[in-house]
């Protein structure tokens, strides 16, 4: 039994070996991706999903090699060995090699990645591979693949590549492209050590020009600025250290490079590259440099006829519907080298050659193809070039032919959407993809028969088996119906639209009566399947939830379909099932089970439904209403029995009878056989199993897809069980598996079930296939739909559309019967509409005509209530749409509000305000000033500590000073460099600012000169903020007085105004009085509160708020009339004017009423009337006389007060204008020291900027000293490796000199002209054959050498076999001979070939050791470059340390110099005075002191001087007396003297001494001449020797000559016959001449010595003799 829940553990893997062998690959089809390669002369291969297709060109038969472990990831093939190499996708990948054509696993190759290999490639020649990994490693790596070594790697962290190539001249180079960049690996070889070396290629810009490389960690020059100090790099500036310093580019800098997009290698090992932006590139594989091909310009007239041909090309895809292609910079996405040039190609579909010349090229086009190639491959003979589009055709092209390109294989390159039997079921098979290319295919092998390309998104497909007609589902709700009774040319024959909604799925009941298709929103249409019946649409259901899954069962014996439908429940964790049946009636009486609508009656159907107490993905049902199903929330396999003893409580809700555990992951899939015998399962896996339905055992599983490729889409089962179709979600790999190992009756059941539904179908099968032959191929007609079904004119509200769906049709049928039903009605409602639309246009007519209050709105005409409550109801919600939109942008303004107040208003602890003139342009503002914070005063308190500890500091070490010097200086001195000093601090020059004479206190503030630690900075920094702070407060204190001094000067206007109103008032005059306000800026409050009179708009006010209003309104007036109602005043009012007395104001009111008689004429007078008259008369002159005199004192009352009030604010006018210029200069001391916060914190930039470059120099050194240990260890190893190789390559080399040496002696018994012979032959050496891949002249990438030294030498021996023959054989030579000859020969020949390649490692690990070596030179140059910058660092920090900024304030004016000429201060240094003044104090005490020994040193050099003058006296007498002495002592007395003294007669005596002296002379004379004779005769006879002696050397010398000669020639004669005819008597003889020869010379040597002696000793006696000759004569 299988594995099943209570299965053992130890049979498990028994189990899932036996079921993975139950089922075989038959064959496998696809094309997932444009990876091609040959993997020889006619087969090419490239993946697909889990397996590697091998493809023959000429037969198109597929081969398949299987990834065991899941999807194929990386690949690569290798034409002159035969291999392929992939890699898997699991953790942990492996690297497979497989041999073709055996398809046999070689090796596999196991690294240290992780998760995936991206870029595999072969090496042209040898047994490499080269890998690449993607994240997290980015490894490269080079491979020995037939040895199974890793040989080296390394590591690009972050760089993705996109294509990987060895050169074909030299595997040493490899090729790596990212999306960016180009690298070129160089491969180092040092015997068994590999080592890879970096050479990244500087790409041109997006314009391809090409930019100098620009070091920005070192560069080039340096311009240092004395002020804003070294010009360091930006990594620096940027604050970044170590491997980020050395790589960083700022954004301005970085310059977009062109895009690589294909690149192929040359004969001359140069590289051509594509690119997106157009241009294409040559790189230098040596010296890494790259140039930018251009097109060379075609003579006037060809560039005519070229302009020609291009837009006749343009002008045909326009008129094709395609892109026009651009000639002049075409994107290559493909290339290909060959002996002739450069093949490209890419979005265009045109294939273009390049001859390439001087880096100018000329473009040929080669073929059109008119689709986007994305690869070019030549074949190994390079007489085909495969190109290879993005669609997945390939095509073949010649280029000796030069004619079109041929389609080599028609596949699609989308995925596959489904694949079915062809009744039937074991000859074909049909598949569709997503893109809606339908194929046919042969069952046996898998053969390509025909394709039909439907244009349009296909979603499912189903085979008919009533018939050879295939069923396809698309996106718009149609459903294709194919004719494939020809299986090499099937055709459309109908077209059904049955909704907009896209077709689902697609279900043929078992008898092929039925076409069930699923649809989206619950919809289900049935179909009859028979061509017959032209595919007729029988109906429509539509359920109340999503469809999940459908399966359906075909009840034969009471002819019905039973249907059953998995529904999505998303509100519970269950399932529910519908189940229908469909009996054969519905085909022929449609009108019992359709309404009109064309809905199916659901009491006509026998509706079931169940639910289940597990939510289903896919589930399936049998006769026995057993219903299968895959449980979504777990991975299990339900069972269930539709019968009323499974269910739950719940007596709706049936429980599952059985799970079975499964091995799977994903949501799943299943699917019954038609003798429903297995159940297969799929999931998201990509493993198929199946189980026997009865028992749920485990019968085979495959893993035939992968988890990486989406897993299985569908499967399906031949009717005869043999064979099962799986193809993947997104793999495109189409895969038929068979049986290979099941059981008998299994089969035989399988085969019984077939041939009785065979026998059943066989009839209607072959009536339905001949109504299909005779159907016409299915054109597209737009007015075959509107056709269909006639609309008349008078139909208005049905719209008559071109393209008319299946249920459209039917509505539209449903409506116009419901209008021609309804006419008379219809026409009734029309009239009646009629007369109320005229009533209306009248009411509206009349409403135009009342006043607007009376006026009706439009809406309000609107008889529709509903569209008029629509209307309102969009009013209203459009209403409180925008009244939302109002609150939230309220609500943003109010936040920004706070934000603002919080930010500018209340963290303020001074606001911001202004102070005017009032009668000037003139206003000062004060400071704003911010609460200090408790962290700011703490840090202002340590500040203020340590600046007090430091100057107690410095007063101690002052005194320390100036207790040394007092001594030197006098109190005088002293005091009055102690004024010079106290007046010397008092100016602010050297303080830099004027602040302390505006409040800040600059005591606290370190002395500019002396701030040179980071520290003393940063505190000073902080103090001089401080200051800042303290300025501004100072002159805010002044800025409140001058405030609260305006509002008092406006108060007291508006005092005196109301004095000029009232005075005004009294002499009636209209005079504006001018009355000073506040303005905004003098009082910023006001913007925080908004007056009613700053609203223009109306306010909205509630009804609440409106009535409240009311109120207080009235309560407002009641108050007003109650305040005015006062009896008392009303009644002094009347009585008295208002007031109790009489004031002086009120006599300009006074006034004197006339007399009554005053109406009557004046000549009706009388006199007492008269005098009355006069009396008025000159009381109204009196009256006006004080009124006059009155108005007089109010006009000068009002002139003082005008006065006053303009004295008292011009006043304030001017103490506004002081404290502006103080306001200007708290300014200028604020700028002043916020200029020396600026200067500090640069310094602190920049002495941050130079530690942050001092620690990445750091951090540089140290990685160049390990990369320094590191070289020092490779060029050690190196050596040692040279060193050791050296012993086998000398041992070599002996050993062929003494194979040469030894030929003469092995064959010195032959006779001289064989050996001569022979001894040619000896040294003739064969040509080296070459294979026939190197034979091959259209190949560019030929070499004449071998892989290896077995390679060079198995060549070489087979080229031998021809040499050893018999026939080269010399005429003569014994065959015993001849074959220890060709032996000789052939050990000779290996001893050749074996220093040869021992010379070549010997040189190659020589170049490596010599790569090491300059490796090192130029670390070590790198690192002495690296201890001079931090040197020249060191010495800038120094700098910065030292050479301060100070600042001064200098008085503006012109500066008068005595001459024209401007001093240089370049090398001047600034110093503090007290500074040079101390010095010159101690220099002074220092001279003071100096004179003082200078005195007491002379008068004692003077005693000195005295002293030494008494001893030299005495020391000259000393030496008088001695010398007189010693002239006593050696007083001279000789023989002469003392014989002149004793003898008597002295002048006989010295004649008689004289006499015997000539005497001896004479005698003396005689014996030299006799002695001189006798040696001239003895020099006579040695020079005669010498003679003949040179003589005999002179012969000797020529004899020797010949004898060299001699001896050559017999040393050339030994070497070359190895021969040694010369005796030892010979040598004998002649080693004794030479012998002596030698005593000869030695003897001539001795006898020239001698010969001197007498010579030297003749010479001598000459000047002897003279000399006593010449003595003898002086005396």
């Amino acid at each position: 039994m299988a594995a099943g829940p209570g299965a053992e553990g130890a049979g498990a893997g028994g189990a899932a070996r036996a079921a993975e062998a139950a089922l075989e690959v038959s064959w496998v089809q696809g094309f997932s991706n444009k990876n091609l390669a040959f993997v020889d002369n006619q087969t090419v291969c490239y993946p697909c999903g889990n397996y590697i297709l091998f493809l023959d060109i000429k037969t198109k038969k597929t081969r398949a090699v299987q990834c065991q472990t899941g999807q194929v990831g990386a690949f690569a093939a290798n034409a002159n060995n035969q291999v392929v190499a992939f890699s898997d996708r699991k953790l942990n990948p492996l690297i497979h090699i497989y041999a073709f054509p055996e398809l046999s696993k070689l090796t596999e190759l196991k690294g240290d990645v992780q998760l995936d290999y991206t870029l595999l490639a072969f090496s042209f020649t040898g047994p490499y591979l080269a890998s690449y990994s993607s994240i997290p490693e980015f490894v490269l790596s080079v491979w020995n693949w037939q040895e199974n070594i890793l040989l080296c790697s390394e590591s690009q962290p972050g760089l993705t590549g996109t294509s990987l190539s060895f050169n074909p001249m030299n595997w040493q180079h490899l090729c790596f492209v990212a999306e960016s960049s180009v690298t070129i690996w160089h491969i180092e070889r040092s015997k068994d050590e590999y080592h890879l070396t970096r050479h990244p290629v500087e790409l041109p810009d997006d314009q391809g020009a090409m930019s100098p490389h620009e070091d920005l960690f070192f560069p080039s020059s340096r311009n240092d600025d004395p002020y804003y100090g070294p010009d360091l790099p930006v990594s620096a500036i940027a604050g970044l250290q170590g491997d980020e310093a050395e790589t960083f580019v700022p954004r301005n800098c970085i310059k977009t490079s062109v895009h690589p997009t294909a690149h192929c290698w040359t004969a001359t090992s140069e590289i051509y590259m594509g690119c997106k932006e157009g241009y294409v590139l040559a790189i230098d594989a040596e010296q890494y440099s790259v140039s930018v091909l251009q097109e060379k310009a075609p003579p006037e007239f060809m560039q005519k006829i070229a302009d020609v041909v291009s837009y006749i090309r343009r002008e045909v895809k326009k008129k094709k519907g395609g892109k026009p292609s651009n000639l002049q910079k075409p994107v290559l996405l493909a290339m290909a080298f060959c002996n002739e040039g450069l093949y490209a190609a890419g979005c265009e579909g045109i294939l273009i050659f390049y001859h390439i010349k001087d880096l100018q090229y000329e473009i040929k086009i080669c073929a059109d193809i008119s689709q986007p190639i994305s690869s070019l491959i030549f074949s190994p003979d390079y007489t085909s070039l495969l190109l290879v589009t993005d669609q997945g055709t390939v095509y073949s092209y010649r280029p000796v032919r030069s004619g079109e390109a041929v389609k080599l294989l028609d596949t699609s390159s989308s995925c596959f959407l489904a694949a079915d039997f062809l009744t039937p079921g074991n000859n074909y098979c049909v598949s569709v993809t997503i893109s809606g290319e339908v194929q046919v295919w042969s069952l046996e092998d898998g053969t390509f028969l025909s394709k039909l390309n439907l244009g349009i998104e296909a979603t499912s497909m189903a085979c008919c088996p009533s018939s050879n007609s295939v069923a396809i589902g698309t996106q718009i709700g149609q459903i294709c119906f194919l004719d494939v009774t020809k299986a090499e040319a099937p055709r459309v024959v109908h077209r059904t639209s049955l909704s907009k909604l896209p077709v689902l799925s697609l279900h043929y009941d078992q008898s092929g009566q039925f076409l069930i298709a699923r649809a989206t929103e619950g919809h289900i249409f049935i179909l009859d399947a028979h061509p017959s019946k032209l595919f007729q649409v029988l109906g429509y259901i539509v359920l109340e939830d999503d469809v999940l899954h459908l399966s359906v069962i075909s009840d034969l014996k009471n002819d019905l379909a039973e249907v059953m439908v998995l529904l999505n429940v998303a509100e519970v964790q269950q399932a529910r099932l519908e189940i229908f049946h469909l009996p054969s009636a519905i085909r022929t009486d449609t009108d019992r089970y359709v309404n009109e609508q064309g809905m199916f009656k659901a009491s006509e159907l026998k509706k079931e439904q169940y639910h289940l107490d597990c939510p289903l993905s896919s589930a399936v049902r049998l006769k026995d209403n057993t219903v299968y199903g895959y449980c979504t929330c777990a991975p299990f396999i339900c069972k269930y029995h539709l019968s009323e003893e499974n269910k739950l409580e719940d007596p709706s809700v049936f429980s599952s009878e059985k799970k079975i555990p499964s091995k799977q992951f994903g949501s799943g899939l299943l699917c019954l056989s038609p003798n429903s015998q297995w159940l297969a399962a799929a999931a998201k896996d990509g493993v198929l199993f199946i189980y026997n339905t009865s028992t749920l055992d485990i019968l085979a599983q495959k893993h035939c897809h992968s988890y990486q490729g989406g897993g299985i889409r569908s499967m399906v089962f031949s009717l005869d069980g043999n064979f099962i179709l799986v193809n993947g979600e997104n793999d495109c790999a189409l895969v038929c598996l068979k049986w290979k190992e099941r059981k008998e009756t299994e089969a035989e059941e399988a085969a019984l079930y077939w041939q009785s539904l065979h026998d059943i179908l066989n009839k209607s099968t072959s009536d339905e296939n001949s109504v299909l032959k005779s159907m016409a191929e299915w054109k597209f007609d737009p007015e075959s739909t509107s056709k269909s079904i006639p609309v008349t004119e008078e139909d208005e509200n049905i719209t008559n559309t071109d393209d008319m769906t299946w249920i459209g049709q039917k509505m539209q049928k449903v409506m116009r019967e419901e209008t021609r039903r309804f006419a008379n009605q219809k026409e009734e409602l029309q009239m009646g509409i009629k007369k109320l639309r005229e009533t209306i246009q009248k009411m509206m007519h009349e409403n135009e005509q009342v006043p607007d209050t009376e006026k009706l709105e439009l809406w309000e005409f609107n008889l529709d209530l509903e569209e008029h409550e629509r209307a309102q109801t969009e009013a209203e919600e459009n209403v409180a749409r925008v009244r939302k939109e109002i609150e939230m942008e309220t609500l943003l303004y109010c936040y920004l509000q706070d934000l603002i107040k919080y930010e500018c208003w209340d963290v303020m602890c001074v606001k911001e305000r202004a102070v005017k003139c009032f009668h000037m342009d003139c206003q000062v503002s004060n400071y704003p000033l911010k609460e200090r914070s408790k962290e700011e005063l703490e840090t202002l308190k340590k500040a203020l500590q340590l600046k007090r500890t430091e100057t107690a500091n410095l007063k101690a070490q002052k005194k320390n000073l100036e207790a040394d010097s007092e001594t030197a200086l006098s109190e005088e001195e002293g005091e009055k460099a102690a004024e010079e000093v106290a007046d010397d601090g008092a100016p602010h020059c050297l303080n830099g600012s004027l602040s302390s004479q505006y409040g800040g206190n600059t005591s606290i503030l370190y002395h500019q000169c002396d701030l040179h630690t980071k520290e003393q900075k940063l505190n000073q920094t902080i103090l001089l903020k401080d200051v800042i702070y303290k300025v501004k407060t100072a002159f805010n204190e002044e800025f409140d007085i001058v405030v609260q001094q305006k509002k008092q000067e406006i108060a007291q206007v508006k005092e005196r105004n109301l004095k000029i109103q009232a005075i005004l008032e009294q002499l009636e005059l209209q005079v504006e009085v001018w009355e000073p306000v506040l303005t905004d800026d003098e009082m910023p409050e006001r913007a925080l509160t908004v007056q009613d009179s700053e609203i223009k708009a109306e306010k909205y006010m509630t009804q609440e708020e409106k009535e409240q209003a009311e109120m207080l309104a009235k309560l407002e007036r009641e108050r007003r009339l109650a305040a005015t109602d006062d009896e008392r005043l009303r009644a002094l009012h009347d009585m008295m004017g208002g007031v109790l007395e009489i004031r002086k104001e009120d006599i300009l009111k006074m006034d004197i009423p006339p007399p009554s008689f005053t109406s009557r004429p004046e000549d009706l007078w009388t006199e007492e009337e008269k005098k009355i008259f006069d009396e008025y008369e000159k009381n109204v002159k009196e009256l006006n006389e004080e009124k006059e005199e009155y108005r007089q004192f109010l006009r000068n009352e009002w002139n003082k007060l005008e006065a006053s009030i303009k004295e008292t604010t011009q006043n304030f006018d001017e103490i506004v204008c002081k404290l502006s210029e103080k306001k200007l200069k708290s300014d200028m001391a604020i700028y002043q020291e916020e200029l020396k916060i600026v200067s500090l914190i640069y310094a602190l930039l920049l002495d941050e900027e130079l530690d942050t470059r001092e620690a990445g120099l750091h951090k540089f050194l140290t990685k160049k000293k390990k990369e320094k240990v590191k070289g020092a260890r490779k060029i050690l190893a190196a050596k040692y490796g040279v060193e050791a190789y050296m012993g086998p390559y000398k041992d070599a080399l002996h050993e062929e000199q003494r194979l040469e040496l030894g030929f003469i002696k092995e064959f010195a018994d032959i006779p001289d002209d064989l050996l001569e012979e022979l001894l040619q032959l000896y040294k003739h050496r064969p040509e080296i054959p070459r294979t026939e891949t190197l034979l091959d002249a259209a190949n560019p990438y030929v070499k004449g050498s071998a892989k290896d030294y077995q390679d060079a030498l198995s060549l070489l021996m087979k080229a031998m076999d021809e040499l050893d023959s018999p026939e080269h054989m010399p005429s003569g030579l014994n065959q015993s001979v001849w074959k220890r000859f060709c032996l000789a020969r052939r050990n000779k020949i290996k001893s050749e070939e074996l220093v040869k390649w021992k010379a070549l490692a010997l040189a190659e690990m020589q170049a490596c050791h010599r790569r090491r070596v300059d490796e090192n030179e130029k670390i070590k140059s790198e690192i002495e470059n690296t201890f001079q910058e931090l040197t020249w660092l060191k010495e800038e920090k120094m700098k910065l340390q030292q050479n301060l900024t100070v600042q001064f304030l200098l008085k503006q004016g012109q500066v008068e110099l005595e001459s024209t000429q401007i001093p240089d201060y370049s090398d001047a240094v600034l110093i503090d005075r007290s500074v040079v003044e101390e010095l010159n104090c101690s220099l002074a005490a220092q001279g003071e002191k100096k004179i003082t020994a200078m005195v007491e040193y002379k008068e004692f050099s003077k005693g000195i001087i005295q002293l030494e003058w008494e001893h030299k006296k005495m020391k000259m007498q000393i030496e008088d007396l001695k010398e007189k002495a010693r002239n006593i002592v050696i007083l001279p007395i000789s023989k002469d003297c003392q014989l002149f003294l004793t003898v008597q007669n002295y002048d006989t005596h010295i004649a008689q001494h004289l006499a015997g002296m000539e005497q001896s002379l004479g005698v003396m004379d005689k014996l030299h001449r006799k002695n001189m004779k006798n040696h001239q005769k003895k020099v006579r006879e040695l020079k005669k020797r010498i003679r003949l002696k040179e003589q005999a050397n002179y012969e000797l010398s020529l004899q020797l000559k010949e004898m060299l000669v001699s001896v050559s020639e017999r040393m050339h004669i030994f070497k070359a016959a190895d021969t040694r005819d010369i005796s030892e008597k010979n040598t004998r003889q002649r080693y004794q001449e030479i012998l002596k020869q030698k005593y000869l010379r030695d003897l001539a040597r001795e006898q020239e010595k001698q010969l001197r002696i007498p010579q030297l000793e003749a010479g001598t006696w000459k000047p002897r003799t003279r000399h006593i000759v010449s003595k003898s004569e002086s005396r």
